[in-house]
């Protein structure tokens, strides 16, 4: 009898030893050389990834019933992107998860801190006089980040504002664009004449998108100046024609303004970067103490990839109510960034002398692009779930689906001051395919497929770059985009299709359902609550809630703003039972099979009421803000 006490206890003990061997605790306070216990956890999350690892390669009995990474609260400071590969993968029956501790609020951030601010206290040549009376400034430590520059300064998670010649959305309009010369011609501001001008850059807005323009030089002529730019951007930008500056007697040109010159920091919440001295000064905003705020510069672009192949694609990795924060994009800085649509900035664009190619007969140009990067990217992953998870204050994309994804959920995530895209999925071109054609794989594993965003809150994205959007679908398949709300962005709100062509592609099957989306179009027009391109059999779009346009401070036309937008080549889709204020909607060259059904405020009310987010992620429903902007609505 004893000894089978004794056998008992001793199978006691090993089933509670395997069952706590499966639970990986991590903490910042801890230390990768620990064993990964709650009392003494590991440091990073890379580190309890590779543990799980070898648990699973040794086939470890812990494992039957999954791997918990848990991650306790506080600020995970990365210095390279989390990677999990497909031997991170787990089963149906066994998943990985990597989750905060129950309470806790771990944060995974690509920023590093900017600490011994101390006040101005002596001349800096081209800094406004009244400026020098308030400027702080901080010297970086000698790091590659110092010496490449950043494009974002977040002060307590508020992003400040790199120094500009305009306040708030006040541009100013160009006077003219030469093609031939690739040169713009811009009133003259003279306070760029005083000091140094290297890094200046251009913004222009056109028609429904953003360049980003670096200044190689400025030649003043009376009260006007012309501006050369650098290459690559500069040859791009001249020769592409969609979308391009306008030069409009009705409407005004091309608004646009300068940044990032030490004679452009003139008010509160400006900042600037000088890169041969390694010092930040900044303005700070009425009630920011810098000797105790928490100043934060992106260091990374990406935080986590999940990334299989074809063959080996990541399998059944959850992801749960971790937050994303402080990634940046240099490119830029770097290259220019003129996009075609949707962020996705051009590589090489121009007119065709002759139009048409073999794929479309009336193609008047052609165009080849990027895609920028995410804070969190997935390439063919498989029924990985990232639920209640928040992505803030990121520099580029937030979240990106970008090929191969199948049996993926989104869900009940938070996305919120993002420069770029707050969701993003779906193969749109890859670099050596013309974006015209029609994307069709012989191999559907690289399709983006079987995927349900459902839930999540995305707000205020796209703050930098003005054409991205709150959700962006290329050629997706069977991909639900449901119960999802987005606000208070600067152009459309959902987005799905690529392609502008009527041809057999690989999209189909699509359903966009019970969103909300409302306080869109802040700065560009030729836009849509809802927008589609190219054919896709089978696609639904039904019970969605769509309202207040606002009026643009500097649309290219006035009245061009629609509630629903089909653009060139949608065929096959369905628009029913939708509503907003007026079935405002564009029809651009559409294909055939377009139902148009009851869309309008003649919808029961009971729509109205039904999209968005639900009740059941009550978290969620906590972080809708009232919406701050005073700007006029469209009626």
């Amino acid at each position: 009898m004893k000894r089978v006490s004794v056998f008992l206890l001793a199978v006691a003990v090993l089933i509670q030893l395997q069952a706590f061997a499966a639970d990986i605790h991590v903490s910042p306070a801890g230390a990768d050389t620990n064993p990964g216990t709650r009392q003494h956890p590991m440091a990073t999350p890379a580190a309890a990834l590779r543990h799980a690892r070898e648990l699973r390669r040794l086939n470890d009995p812990s494992i039957k019933g999954g791997i918990h990474i848990i991650l306790h609260g506080g600020t995970y400071r990365l210095y390279e992107p989390v990677f999990i590969r497909p031997e991170d993968s787990g089963t149906p029956e066994s998943p990985t998860i990597i989750e905060a501790a129950e309470g806790e609020a771990p944060v995974c951030s690509g920023g590093q801190p900017v600490t011994n601010w101390k006040k101005l206290n002596s001349s800096v040549s081209g800094l406004p006089a009244l400026a020098s009376k308030q400027v702080w400034v901080a010297e970086l430590p000698y790091h590659p980040l110092s010496l490449t520059g950043f494009r974002q300064l977040w002060i307590n998670n508020v992003k400040a504002v790199r120094a500009r010649d305009v306040s708030g959305d006040s541009m100013t309009r160009i006077l003219n664009w030469n093609r031939e010369t690739e040169t713009c011609v811009i009133p003259l501001n003279k306070a760029l004449l005083t000091g140094n001008t290297a890094g200046l850059e251009m913004c222009i807005q056109q028609w429904w998108a953003i360049a980003n323009l670096r200044i190689q030089s400025m030649e003043a002529r009376g009260d006007s100046a012309i501006l050369h730019f650098l290459q690559p951007e500069s040859k791009i930008q001249s020769e592409h024609p969609w979308p391009a500056p306008w030069l409009s007697k009705e409407t005004g040109n091309s608004p646009y303004y300068l940044s990032n010159a030490i004679q452009l920091l003139d008010e509160p919440g400006e900042w600037y970067y000088d890169i041969p001295t390694r010092k930040l000064y900044y303005w700070p905003r009425q009630n920011e103490q810098l000797r105790t705020a928490v100043a934060v510069i992106p260091e990374l672009e990406t935080l986590l990839r999940i990334e299989g192949t074809a063959e080996r694609p990541v399998t059944d990795v959850y992801i749960r109510n971790i937050a994303f924060e402080h990634t940046g994009w240099l490119r830029p800085s770097q290259k220019g960034h003129i996009p075609l649509q949707a962020g996705m900035y051009l590589l090489d664009a121009y007119k065709l002398k002759q139009p048409g190619t073999p794929a479309k007969a009336g193609l008047e140009n052609q165009a080849w692009i990027g895609r920028q990067p995410a804070a969190v990217e997935l390439t063919y992953a498989h029924r990985i779930r990232i639920t209640g998870c928040s992505f803030q204050h990121l520099g580029a994309t937030g979240l990106d689906l970008k090929k191969g994804t199948r049996y993926d959920t989104i869900a009940g995530c938070l996305f919120r001051d993002i420069a770029g895209t707050g969701i993003q999925a779906g193969v749109f071109s890859d670099e050596a395919f013309e974006t015209h054609l029609a994307y069709d794989p012989a191999d559907e594993r690289e399709l983006c497929r079987d995927i349900l965003l459902a839930n999540n809150l995305v707000n205020r994205v796209a703050n930098e770059d003005w054409g991205c959007v709150g959700i962006s679908a290329g050629y997706v398949r069977d991909f639900h985009i449901t119960h999802n709300e987005v606000s208070e962005v600067p152009y459309s709100g959902i987005c799905v299709g690529w392609g502008w062509t009527k041809a057999v592609n690989a999209m189909r099957n699509n359903l966009v359902y019970a969103n909300k989306v409302h306080h869109y179009a802040m700065h560009v027009y030729d836009v849509g609550g809802i927008y589609t391109l190219s054919a896709m059999p089978g696609t639904l779009i039904t019970e969605n809630y769509i309202d207040a346009i606002y009026k643009a401070p500097y649309p290219h036309d006035p009245n061009h703003w629609f509630y629903y937008y089909l653009d060139e080549g949608s065929s096959y889709i369905t628009v029913k039972n939708n509503w907003s204020p007026a079935d405002k909607v564009m029809r651009n060259a559409n294909g055939p099979g377009i139902t148009w059904e009851n869309n309008g405020p003649g919808v029961a009310d009971s729509i109205k009421i039904n999209a968005g987010i639900q009740s059941t992620y009550p978290n969620l429903l906590k972080a809708i803000k009232p919406v701050q902007d005073d700007r006029p609505i469209n009626h």
